[in-house]
């Protein structure tokens, strides 16, 4: 089964980037399973290595980590990226830059969407 989960929103500030990758994260432990996180608009920001949150915060560098860990692929809007002035040799390890042409692929790609 390939689940593609979609987020939107600022890794920090809501909680929807860190319960697409918990989510992200438990689906691609299942076997079988095959999970893709496309990272669009402010989620780009997501893949910035280099976050530094206060002790007892979740980290959303770490998350998609363990996403990539257990299988997952993960996309980050190009356009996005340039947007928000967002080079690829500052991206988490394991993420890369992608496109909407790939965006449109996963997505025709797959069993179940989930947008956050």
């Amino acid at each position: 089964m390939k689940t593609l989960i979609v987020i939107n929103d600022a890794p920090y500030g809501t909680e929807r980037a860190y319960n697409a990758l918990r989510l992200a994260g438990a689906v691609a432990q299942q076997q079988g399973q095959q999970v893709r996180v496309f990272l669009v608009g402010d989620a780009s920001a997501c893949a910035q290595a280099g976050q530094r949150v206060p002790n007892g915060y979740y980290n959303v560098e770490t998350m998609l980590t363990n996403v990539v860990r257990r299988g997952g692929e993960i996309g980050v809007c190009g356009t996005c990226m340039d947007a928000r002035g967002i080079t690829e040799d500052r991206l988490v390890q394991g993420t890369r830059r992608s496109s909407l042409d790939e965006w449109a692929q996963w997505t025709i790609d797959a069993d179940k969407v989930v947008t956050f």
